[in-house]
């Protein structure tokens, strides 16, 4: 089992999860903030085993094996590992098209 990896949250991550929350605080703040709880939650368990996410499927039938996810239902948590530290690359709901939202992300850099 790996040790000691800093976990990192990219801006365009924190923004997806600002987003999320403020979705959900329109209708719910105790919602909103038990969502958040979850997600940072989750995260907080590659400090110790960043390889427990799966590879996600939709870059892996592309080839591109270095991003990978922990599921949050409904939300997808993307990261990489690079040396001793996770990047946290972005919070997507799993309803929406992954390959679309990335695209245009992509397109927009």
């Amino acid at each position: 089992m790996s040790a000691g990896y800093s976990v990192l949250w990219t801006e365009v991550a924190e923004r997806d999860l600002r987003q999320i929350t403020a979705f959900i605080a329109g209708d719910n703040v105790q919602n909103a903030l038990r969502v958040l709880e979850n997600i940072r939650d989750k995260d907080s368990s590659l400090y110790t085993f960043p390889e427990r996410g799966r590879v996600v499927p939709e870059l892996q039938s592309n080839g591109i094996f270095i991003y990978r996810e922990l599921i949050i239902s409904p939300w997808r948590l993307l990261y990489r590992i690079a040396d001793s530290n996770v990047y946290i690359t972005a919070v997507l709901d799993s309803r929406r098209n992954v390959e679309d939202i990335l695209l245009q992300r992509l397109l927009q850099s």
